[in-house]
């Protein structure tokens, strides 16, 4: 065998070999970068405090409503109990004010009384007064008692205004008391965090004595529903994937079953930039030092998803496009 037939051989091999890696995989999109997805809850705590109780442990199964931790509730129900208080003294004030407001418009009837009697009086000492019949002192006292009269009247109507602002105002201050009663009786409520979905505790950390921060999470919950694969694909495969097709899935903690999935979803972008999470999923162009083209993850669902998943667990899939 000449050398020449030698290399001519070893080509024709590559390039069998090629030809045979091409038609294979236009038939089965296959990757080995996959993962096992659900969401993880991030619970915090509404109301900063101590933590009394902790009513769960470390990768429990728990209910959706099932208990998770408590925050001393004492200074909360004092709080309750202090505007509860208040509130009774605003209602109290309110009552003197309505019983108030109601003698003040009773003295506005005595002073138009006072008024309507003291207008006749002068009206008829100044026609008597025509006649020479009265005398000007009867006069003078009569525009004296008119003038005290209207006096009265207008200081009977400026304490009705007066009373019913004041009025207005305990209203007002009722009203800001039974609010804060509100949002006290609301923060009480929220020293007993329960939990928000069907899932697992993970990595719980928490301990009694601690103190919880409300908005910052505390407990983390792997939600029972939700699971998918993510598998990320060259640009050249998914072009040909269509949404609801059948993929075939090998999971790492059972590597000699297959699972079936369907197609949910290809992301239509990716992210150039390594970093937090954003908007855009991040997607490493390089693996083992190799550089590699630009994949896109696909979302898949597991049609009969198994008993135990496992977050970010390795997966395979294939797909035949």
């Amino acid at each position: 065998m000449t050398r020449a037939y030698r290399i001519a051989l070893i080509a024709a091999a590559f390039i069998a070999l090629f030809a045979l890696y091409e038609a294979v995989t236009s038939f089965v999109a296959y990757t080995d970068d996959a993962y096992v997805r659900s969401d993880l809850v991030a619970v915090a705590p509404q109301v900063t405090g101590r933590i009394i109780a902790v009513h769960v442990a470390d990768n429990q199964w728990i209910k959706a409503g099932d208990p998770l931790i408590e925050i001393d509730p004492v200074p909360f129900q004092l709080a309750v109990n202090q505007f509860a208080a208040e509130i009774d003294e605003a209602k109290a004030q309110v009552q003197v004010d309505q019983d108030s407001i109601a003698a003040a418009n009773d003295a506005v009837k005595a002073a138009v009384s006072a008024l309507g009697l003291a207008r006749i009086t002068q009206q008829r000492a100044a026609s008597l007064s025509a006649v020479d019949d009265v005398s000007q002192a009867t006069i003078d006292r009569a525009n004296d008692a008119l003038s005290r009269a209207q006096a009265a009247l207008s200081s009977a109507q400026s304490a009705v205004a007066a009373t019913r602002a004041t009025a207005v105002m305990h209203q007002a201050s009722l009203r800001k008391a039974e609010a804060e009663m509100a949002t006290a009786e609301w923060r009480l409520a929220r020293t007993k965090a329960p939990a928000p979905i069907d899932g697992a505790i993970n990595n719980l950390t928490v301990r009694v004595g601690d103190t919880g921060t409300a908005n910052q999470p505390l407990i983390g919950i792997v939600a029972a529903t939700g699971w998918r694969i993510i598998a990320n694909y060259k640009q050249d495969y998914i072009r040909h994937f269509k949404i609801g097709a059948i993929a075939w899935v090998w999971l790492d903690s059972e590597p000699w079953r297959l699972h079936r999935a369907r197609i949910a979803g290809v992301a239509r972008g990716i992210s150039r930039d390594e970093g937090a999470d954003k908007l855009l999923p991040y997607v490493a162009p390089t693996t083992d030092w190799i550089r590699l083209q630009r994949r896109f993850p696909v979302t898949l669902t597991l049609i009969d998803p198994p008993a135990n998943l496992y977050m970010d667990a390795d997966a395979r899939v294939a797909i035949f496009p």
